[in-house]
């Protein structure tokens, strides 16, 4: 079965995570994605384990040439390259691949049909326009980190680079969008996406409760700050349930199951604004109807007569959940050095079909081949080899 993207060609200049993973997105569907990286490889490959997480989950079914940008030479190169491109994705900072002749402009010039997408931290228009993007930095200043964390003490990041991940998602939708626009219509599209945009969007139904009541969200820790029982943890056993039952049938229904029906009619918690008022008298009231049930028995329980509750699970255990095994989340890639596990996209094209993964490329792996394909004798490519303007991974 053919893939959606297949013969759609992405020229990806990406770095560390979201045009990577934009990158990414759009190999599973079937897109030749080129990553395009400095001789000595992208900044991801240089910074450890966490480097190389983000390389094996983002630059698999990619293939890499290496190309020193810096040179006139390596210019024309991906000039060259960028001409046959359907999609043109980066993540530089600002004025960087305009130094390289690489710009929007630069690329429409030669290519006015191209898709341009672009990854910046706060957006190319304001004064942060040359601030190098970071994840950390977009949760500070979109106020995602003022509403993470507990009551009285200090913020807290989310503990994984969401923002970055997201904006990848973010990039990935709108060049489809913008390619499918090129399709229908004719011309080429920029896109752009910032990290701080995106960590806002993050937040959307959050600053929506803002500007209804114009009142400061606060840091609360565990439980949705406007309803309860909701999103609050419950000790068990052997570790912990997260459960909601705010609705005055779900909360009745609850108290049920827990041999407590008094507590639905207790003044403290008769409404869902008392509840609220008093959710930590509440969940003590709770707890001991789950101080001695295992989390699968208490979820057996409550999950059992509709009741929202779920497992506060490890890595480790997440890896042995049931659902997570039918649904092959984590893929083995086969590696000449050995197959490692990834976790797999977050869609499915159909049912069954979809096709091998292959590994994150060595830095330069397919540099002569994509040469080849661009024209260049091989006379011609061992010269820029021997100079330094490409590397192939073979040296």
């Amino acid at each position: 079965m053919r893939q959606p993207l297949d013969g759609v060609r992405v020229v990806d200049f990406g770095q560390f995570i979201a045009v990577p993973a934009a990158g990414a997105a759009l190999a599973r569907m079937g897109a030749d994605v080129i990553k395009v990286e400095p001789v000595g490889g992208e900044s991801a490959r240089q910074i450890g384990i966490y480097g190389e997480a983000m390389v094996r989950t983002y630059n698999g079914d990619k293939r890499s040439i290496a190309v020193d940008l810096r040179t006139p030479e390596g210019q024309a190169l991906a000039q060259r390259l960028v001409r046959g491109a359907d999609i043109v994705l980066q993540n530089l900072r600002t004025g960087v691949m305009e130094s390289f002749g690489l710009g929007p402009a630069d690329v429409r010039a030669v290519n006015p049909g191209v898709v341009y997408g672009s990854v910046s931290g706060f957006g190319r228009g304001g004064p942060s326009r040359d601030r190098p993007g970071f994840d950390i930095a977009a949760q500070a200043e979109s106020g995602l980190m003022s509403i993470t964390g507990e009551a009285g003490r200090e913020p807290q990041r989310v503990g994984v680079p969401i923002v970055d991940a997201a904006a990848g998602h973010v990039l990935a939708e709108a060049v489809l969008g913008a390619y499918i626009g090129r399709l229908r219509f004719g011309s080429g599209r920029d896109v752009e996406v910032s990290l701080l945009d995106v960590a806002i969007h993050l937040q959307a139904t959050t600053w929506g409760e803002y500007f209804l009541t114009g009142r400061e969200p606060e840091r609360k820790g565990n439980g949705q700050p406007t309803v309860a029982p909701a999103a609050d943890v419950v000790p068990t056993a052997d570790g912990a349930i997260v459960l909601s039952a705010y609705t005055p049938a779900h909360f009745a229904r609850l108290c049920a199951l827990i041999g407590r029906p008094e507590l639905a009619d207790d003044p403290r918690f008769a409404t869902n604004p008392d509840r609220v008022a008093h959710r930590a008298e509440l969940l003590a009231e709770l707890a001991p109807a789950f101080a001695d049930l295992t989390s699968e028995k208490a979820l057996e329980v409550l999950v059992g007569n509709g009741i929202v509750a779920a497992a506060i699970l490890s890595y480790e255990q997440v890896t042995r959940h049931p659902d997570v095994r039918a649904s092959g989340t984590f893929v083995e890639v086969p590696d000449a050095a050995g197959p490692y596990p990834v976790v797999r996209e977050p869609f499915r094209l159909d049912a069954v079909g979809t096709p091998a993964r292959t590994p994150a490329p060595r830095v330069g792996q397919h540099t002569r081949e994509i040469l080849t394909e661009l024209g260049y004798p091989d006379s011609a490519i061992d010269d820029l080899v021997h100079r330094g303007i490409v590397g192939t991974g073979e040296e």
